[in-house]
């Protein structure tokens, strides 16, 4: 009888093991970058008082706070005339972290009339340190990781997106929305 149980006993360990080997571990989910695709707008930087020189980008634009949320983690890389907006609709004071970001950026906070307020340069991939002007906003805009140096922006340097940066100055609408910010001369 004692055998007959050891028999059994093994059979089930093997009916087990024959029917758990067909089972497979859930995949897990690794979030794909182009699993929302967000709308791009139009971005110009004039640098300087006079606006004498430009930097101009085609950015992503995250306008639900789905998007926002998400930014750009788990990116491998940032086009070097790309980027991401985050339009503030109220203006407020924004604050980022780096979580699940894998590669530096360059977080720029952008005042209510369209200045550079700061330019947090080379931020640090997967930290969770608050990065934050300090002062209401009406956007922050993400780019590759030194990109701004390479370009020589500077605070006081005026933005705009959307159909602000249309030419001529005529052509342009005559209010401000999250997708299309014209901040004054």
């Amino acid at each position: 009888m004692r055998q007959g149980t050891a028999q059994n006993f093994i059979a089930g360990v093997a009916l087990c093991l024959v029917a758990l080997s067909g089972c497979k571990a859930a995949p897990e989910r690794q979030p794909s970058a182009l699993s929302q695709a967000m709308p791009t707008v139009p971005l110009v930087i004039q640098q300087g008082d006079r606006g004498v020189s430009s930097s101009s980008f085609t950015v992503e634009i995250a306008l639900t706070p789905a998007q926002q949320e998400r930014g750009l983690m788990f990116r491998k890389s940032v086009p070097d005339k790309g980027g991401m907006l985050f339009p503030m609709d109220p203006p407020r004071t924004a604050s980022f972290w780096m979580k699940n970001t894998l590669i530096p950026l360059d977080i720029i906070f952008i005042r209510t009339d369209g200045t550079i307020a700061m330019i947090a340069e080379q931020t640090t991939p997967h930290s969770l340190a608050p990065i934050s002007a300090g002062i209401p906003v009406a956007a922050v805009l993400e780019l590759r990781g030194g990109r701004s140096r390479e370009l020589g922006l500077a605070v006081d340097d005026r933005v705009s997106w959307g159909a602000c940066t249309a030419r001529p100055v005529s052509t342009r609408p005559t209010t401000t929305t999250p997708d299309n910010f014209c901040p004054a001369p």
